[in-house]
């Protein structure tokens, strides 16, 4: 599923437009992005938690050439899918 199925779903499903379902989704999107951007993390219940993790720098190798190459430190985005989630998946 891409983000415009998902907006035709939640039209679907909430008896919304598309317009307003499209800006629905995008505002929950916006709102995680800013949450994680800002440091902290999004957790619900039920469906998931969304976290960052921090990764230190570290070396690598081009696996073409086998030149040594510094891969700098970064911030990576988690998701842990909580047991609702599991559960309405494996069920």
């Amino acid at each position: 599923m891409n983000k415009n199925e998902l907006v035709a779903a939640v039209a679907d499903k909430s008896g919304m437009s598309k317009a307003d379902a499209g800006s629905a989704v995008e505002s929950v999107f916006d709102t995680i992005t800013s949450e994680l951007k800002g440091g902290g993390d999004v957790r619900l219940v039920g469906f998931g938690n969304f976290t960052v993790s921090h990764r230190e720098a570290s070396k690598g190798r081009n696996p073409m050439t086998g030149a040594e190459v510094d891969i700098p430190a970064r911030n990576v985005p988690k998701f842990s899918a909580g047991k609702g989630l599991k559960d309405a998946v494996n069920s």
